[in-house]
């Protein structure tokens, strides 16, 4: 399967406009905002601590892999959302719900796709936030949680 450093092989030799980052994200302690942890391609692009800051207007993918883990059952229903925000304004969100079952096992787990298309201009910046930043799994899986931005015009 692809793993992060396969996609960053990738996304090295793709053709873009200029710009293009690719970072690994984690949860932060008292924070539902995610942090860009220091591993990835960031081009064009600057990458800070909680956010990528657009440096080239244009026509960009933004783009969220993460992996949650929950590892006990719950009794009820878990809902999961995840912001992309531009300029600490929400542009998209995804809401998921975890149901319980009554073959719940140990451990569940979940993967979320989060992609915008969408224009930004110069010194817009990019995050993203989860209600539930405790279930975010960096244990097993670190480097397959991800923020990324292409740049496409």
């Amino acid at each position: 399967g692809n793993t992060f450093e396969d996609y960053l092989r990738i996304l090295r030799s793709v053709p873009d406009k200029g710009a293009a980052a690719y970072m690994r994200v984690s949860s932060t302690v008292n924070s539902s905002r995610l942090s860009l942890v220091e591993k990835g391609v960031c081009k064009a692009v600057q990458c800070k601590s909680q956010e990528l800051v657009i440096t080239e207007q244009g026509i960009y993918l933004i783009f969220c892999h993460l992996n949650f883990q929950f590892p006990k059952c719950s009794k009820s229903p878990i809902d999961l959302k995840i912001e992309v925000l531009v300029n600490d304004r929400v542009e998209r969100q995804t809401l998921s719900t975890l149901c319980t079952s009554e073959t719940c096992q140990d451990k569940t787990f979940k993967t979320l796709l989060h992609l915008h298309l969408t224009h930004l201009k110069v010194q817009d910046r990019i995050s993203v936030t989860l209600n539930r930043p405790e279930f975010l799994n960096d244990v097993s899986l670190p480097n397959e949680n991800v923020l990324g931005v292409l740049r496409y015009s």
